[in-house]
């Protein structure tokens, strides 16, 4: 695939149902969602067993299972991906935390087992509560979080992915942060 366009129109036909489509799209993108995903990994404990490659197929079931995808490009599409991934790690999180207290197990994919070191999956959970909250009082300000903290993406490639200015996604991003972190560690106070 030679062309930006190629990509897009994959993308566009994939969200309309095309399963060849995003099939032939994937490896285009696979290296970046492999990025974003390295990218959160690497912040976990040594020894937990979800590998980046794991996240990402991970992703891609989830992805290739959402009949209401409408990605415009590759901008877009990657930040669709940070959310996957964002809610595979944080049901991970909620699920070891469960275990970790006694609750019932539920059956998992065997690649996903022991994720998260227990620290860092409490300030996960912690982060996707508050950004719950968030989204609920500033939509925009969410996907900005999503794109930068879970996707990866630079301020410029967070505006092209929402189709906002790159000042408005900088301020977003700011404003976003603050409050994430007065949520996040005024609730851990209490």
């Amino acid at each position: 695939m030679n062309h930006p366009d190629e990509l897009t129109e994959l993308l566009r036909r994939a969200g309309a149902g095309d399963r060849a489509a995003l099939d032939r799209a994937f490896p285009v993108v696979y290296e970046e969602l492999r990025r974003i995903a390295h990218y959160h990994l690497s912040a976990e404990a040594t020894g937990h067993t979800l590998s980046t490659t794991s996240l990402v197929h991970e992703a891609y079931l989830r992805l290739v299972n959402n009949s209401r995808a409408n990605w415009r490009d590759r901008s877009h599409f990657v930040a669709i991906a940070a959310t996957a991934m964002r809610r595979i790690l944080v049901d991970h999180a909620r699920r070891n935390r469960a275990a970790k207290r006694g609750g019932a197990q539920t059956p998992m994919p065997l690649d996903m087992a022991d994720l998260a070191h227990p620290d860092r999956a409490e300030l996960l959970i912690a982060l996707d509560d508050a950004l719950t909250t968030l989204a609920t009082l500033d939509e925009r300000q969410a996907r900005v979080v999503e794109c930068r903290f879970f996707g990866g993406l630079t301020e410029e490639e967070t505006a092209v992915a929402l189709g906002i200015g790159l000042r408005t996604a900088k301020r977003d991003w700011a404003k976003a942060r603050s409050w994430l972190y007065r949520q996040i560690y005024s609730s851990q106070a209490s």
